[in-house]
């Protein structure tokens, strides 16, 4: 559990962040959907952080909470850059703005609510499919013995790609596959 002053350290931390990167997220934010090599070079950054992080001191719980925040921020960004290339991420005409919110109404929450609960269960399903995979795939890339998951999972080698590959995945399926499964069963 986190102290109080780590707490407040880090929401001061995300504010000075926020100040210093603020004048360029737009250009940044232009350069990841619209760059064709942006994936790469979101997933290099990403992973080069990542693995920063983790040479700090010896492995802890908070270093795998690092890389799952790194690597949903890696799967975001990349299913922003796919669905822009292909077109799925449409700005709005000049005539569609401002929106007006819908009248909300019983169907609309019902709607919304099973919306969320097939969006919640998909990505349930993505990351426990990709912990089966990613897991023993690290353990044998860097010949760990799988007999103890727990015990492998403390070990950077097997921790940094888990987090990385199995959240990236769940970023990835949350921008991309979800809201098209909803498309196929109109929903959205």
């Amino acid at each position: 559990m986190q102290e109080l002053g780590d707490v407040i350290a880090g929401f001061l931390y995300a504010i000075l962040i926020l100040i210093v990167f603020h004048p360029a997220l737009e250009i940044i934010d232009h350069f990841n959907l619209t760059y064709k090599y942006a994936p790469l070079i979101i997933i290099s950054l990403h992973l080069a952080l990542g693995i920063f992080s983790f040479t700090l001191d010896t492995w802890s719980t908070s270093r795998g909470d690092t890389a799952q925040i790194l690597g949903s921020g890696a799967g975001i960004a990349c299913g922003s850059n796919f669905n822009y290339m292909l077109g799925l991420m449409v700005d709005p005409t000049p005539e569609q703005l401002p929106f007006i919110p819908p009248s909300i109404t019983v169907t609309l929450i019902g709607k919304a609510m099973l919306k969320f609960v097939i969006g919640v269960v998909v990505l349930l399903m993505l990351r426990a499919a990709m912990k089966k995979i990613s897991i023993p795939l690290a353990c044998k890339v860097f010949g760990i013995p799988c007999d103890d998951i727990r015990k492998a999972r403390q070990r950077m080698e097997v921790e940094l790609p888990y987090r990385y590959i199995t959240y990236g995945f769940v970023g990835f399926g949350a921008m991309v596959i979800v809201p098209y499964l909803l498309t196929l069963i109109g929903l959205h």
